[in-house]
């Protein structure tokens, strides 16, 4: 039978090896982050442009996710307290996709698109500039709705 000595001491060195194994847990860096925002970025515009609604909702999905993501993961970084003015561009955006209205898709994305660059400019990130894609970002991915999809 173990004394209440030694089970206080193996709970003190398993926390430790917890605490270790969080400290040295990778976590993505805010850049990590938003490089996965402007690939959804980009397929999200091809996919609005071809009226694949469903891939359109999911991108936007993509891309909150990883606002979400940074709000918890670099709450330190003082750019995330600007992350917040891009809510209602994506809400906006959402709409149109639901409503599958094309050219309210593209005015919302052009939007969007603004609203990332005056986040860029009011973090002092305004060598960053997000413009509306010419080329999908990936040349192995049909941006066209399929068959019942």
């Amino acid at each position: 039978m173990l004394s209440c000595n030694q089970k206080n001491n193996d709970i003190k060195h398993l926390q430790t090896q917890i605490d270790s194994l969080q400290a040295n847990a990778y976590q993505p860096g805010f850049g990590d982050f938003m490089s996965g925002v402007q690939v959804h970025h980009n397929k999200l515009w091809f996919a609005g442009k071809n009226e694949n609604w469903k891939l359109a909702d999911f991108e936007i999905h993509e891309i909150k996710e990883s606002m979400d993501d940074i709000k918890k993961f670099c709450k330190d970084r003082p750019e995330t307290k600007s992350i917040g003015m891009i809510d209602v561009p994506l809400e906006n955006l959402k709409t149109a996709i639901q409503k599958q209205n094309t050219k309210d898709f593209e005015d919302q994305y052009l939007i969007l698109t603004n609203t990332c660059n005056s986040c860029h400019q009011e973090t002092k990130h305004g060598f960053n500039v997000i413009t509306v894609p010419t080329a999908p970002p990936f040349s192995n991915q049909n941006f066209k709705p399929q068959n019942g999809n």
